[in-house]
């Protein structure tokens, strides 16, 4: 403990020492970098806390790229995390989003461990990721931190308000009210009012694993929110049909054909001798574009490397 340290850094530095997470490491170092002295005696201090600070989030940063969580489970391109307390319907969701089959009990914290389901939707692998409960000791925040989409699943608003204040995650939260098969028509229309009003910056809806109560639009809202574009190949004088639109290649919006001739393999890019293109980027079937050309979702690519 520094010299002339305020009772905030205290605080806080007791807050770092009980820190179990790698977040919450970072999360609390950051405050106390906030509240360290700032007269001239303590500059070391501040310098050391910054370097302790640097090589957490260098650890952080090597951990995102490894795509591994604790639970050893590798992040797909298209990641989805299910996050909610005990009994919330986490199962249930699991098991009707994906060809994943979960134990499905009534019983308190039943599931111990991650489980993992595929959701194929509009010819994308959407990997779907039920988590132990939010208010269990198996929670993996290391999951929930790193996903590209978080379905937090409640059935009220206290339970609500408990995981929007304790998610911590970079990528975008979308709010599953569930149960609504348990509402009436008036109780369902105050929900979405509360939902417009209180939690607009979310994107929300109302759902029944029972009822299935608006699944098709469940599915439209999670796909929708990675925001990506996916890119079909073919072989030159390939004929374009369904079987090219099984497996895309996922990339972010703004991607040029150089950007998908690189995903193919590095350097595949300078043994392209001629591009075609077909889809909502081309200005007709079949047109001859550069490697600068910007795609657009479910746009048909064909490469000529002879």
């Amino acid at each position: 403990m520094p010299i002339n340290a305020h009772p905030e850094y205290i605080a806080a530095e007791g807050e770092y020492l009980k820190a179990q997470s790698l977040e919450e490491k970072i999360e609390k170092l950051k405050k106390m970098i906030s509240f360290a002295p700032s007269h001239k005696g303590g500059e070391n201090l501040r310098a050391q806390l910054k370097t302790r600070l640097k090589k957490l989030l260098e650890q952080q940063e090597k951990t995102k790229k490894s795509g591994k969580s604790r639970s050893g489970i590798k992040k797909h391109e298209l990641q989805c995390v299910l996050v909610g307390k005990t009994n919330s319907g986490k199962s249930s969701l699991l098991k009707i989003l994906t060809n994943a089959n979960p134990k499905i009990s009534e019983n308190e914290f039943s599931t111990k461990n991650p489980e993992v389901g595929i959701m194929d939707y509009h010819s994308a692998q959407i990997q779907i990721i039920e988590i132990p409960a939010i208010n269990s000791e198996n929670y993996d925040k290391g999951l929930v931190y790193t996903s590209d989409i978080v379905l937090a699943l409640a059935p009220n608003f206290e339970d609500l308000n408990y995981l929007l204040g304790s998610i911590k995650t970079l990528g975008k939260i979308i709010i599953v009210m569930t149960k609504s098969d348990k509402l009436s028509e008036n109780e369902k229309r105050k929900f979405l009012a509360t939902l417009n009003s209180k939690y607009k910056k979310y994107e929300s809806i109302l759902f029944s694993n029972k009822s299935k109560e608006n699944l098709n639009e469940l599915k439209e809202k999670i796909f929708h929110n990675f925001n990506i574009c996916r890119v079909y190949t073919k072989e030159p004088g390939q004929q374009i049909s369904e079987d090219i639109k099984k497996r895309p290649m996922i990339l972010p919006p703004n991607s040029t054909i150089f950007d998908v001739a690189e995903k193919i393999l590095n350097g595949f890019s300078k043994k392209v001798k001629q591009i075609r293109i077909w889809g909502p980027s081309s200005k007709f079937p079949g047109q001859i574009v550069g490697l600068k050309h910007k795609i657009k979702d479910s746009d048909i690519v064909e490469f000529k490397t002879n």
